[in-house]
């Protein structure tokens, strides 16, 4: 139990800052990525049809503060063309694990897939925090790659955090989620074109740091189930995931 007590301890360590006797609460920001999370059949049906689609000024779909430092371009949606793309792209995000367990959805918006050219830049801006007209709200956002980095120059999603710039280019079908209260900008593309997909979920747990933790906790849990599924210790890290998520949900 130990090295249960030390895990917890480490969240907790990571949620709290001691300034004197003041005790304080840190946002945390951790990204978390998904390898392989589209396969490569899918990223060229996504890429065959944004190919055939007509692309719009992404400040359409920017909140009046982003739209200042918005400067890409993003898939015209339509009600077929929304349901052929989600659906592709669906299918995978809701049977990933370590997405699930990190963002613990529940409820997502639709994809928005855009591009950057050269010269296109986000620059720093947090996401809106009430989506989809004011039905949920944006808890965990995840940007999903959908061409090599060997593609484009530049465009690295960059997330500021406590603990410095974090910056982000992932191979094609990888994805990364983080808090959608981050500040974060998307470096200016100088050579070729960066495609994206994405998304923003409410979750089940709306703190970032339980959210970590969580995770954390969880990926625990996994391996123990694994390797010593009859063992106490599994056991009680399994419980002490559940009653945490119990504490923590809003349901």
């Amino acid at each position: 139990m130990c090295w249960l007590m030390s895990l917890l301890a480490v969240g907790i360590y990571r949620s709290f800052a001691y300034h004197g006797h003041i005790k304080v609460l840190k946002v945390v920001s951790v990204l978390i990525t998904i390898s392989d999370l589209l396969n490569e059949p899918q990223i060229q049906k996504l890429r065959e049809i944004l190919a055939d689609g007509q692309f719009v000024d992404g400040k359409l779909t920017a909140g009046m503060a982003a739209r200042r430092v918005k400067n890409n371009e993003e898939i015209q949606p339509s009600p077929e063309l929304t349901e052929r793309l989600n659906r592709i792209v669906m299918a995978s995000v809701a049977q990933n694990a370590r997405f699930r367990s990190a963002a613990l959805p529940n409820r997502m918006a639709d994809f928005i897939f855009a591009r950057y050219q050269p010269g296109m830049t986000y620059g720093d801006h947090v996401d809106d925090p009430i989506m989809g007209g004011g039905k949920f709200r944006t808890d965990v956002s995840m940007t999903i790659f959908l061409n090599d980095p060997s593609e484009y120059e530049g465009g690295e999603l960059v997330v500021r955090t406590p603990f410095g710039d974090q910056k982000t280019k992932l191979a094609a079908g990888s994805a990364v989620v983080y808090p959608s209260g981050s500040v974060h900008h998307v470096a200016e593309v100088t050579k070729g074109e960066r495609l994206v997909a994405l998304t923003w979920v409410q979750s089940f747990v709306r703190d970032a740091s339980q959210r970590e933790l969580l995770f954390e906790l969880d990926s625990a849990r996994e391996h123990l189930l694994k390797t010593e599924p009859d063992s106490g210790h599994a056991k009680s890290v399994d419980r002490s995931y559940s009653n945490l998520l119990r504490m923590w949900a809003d349901v």
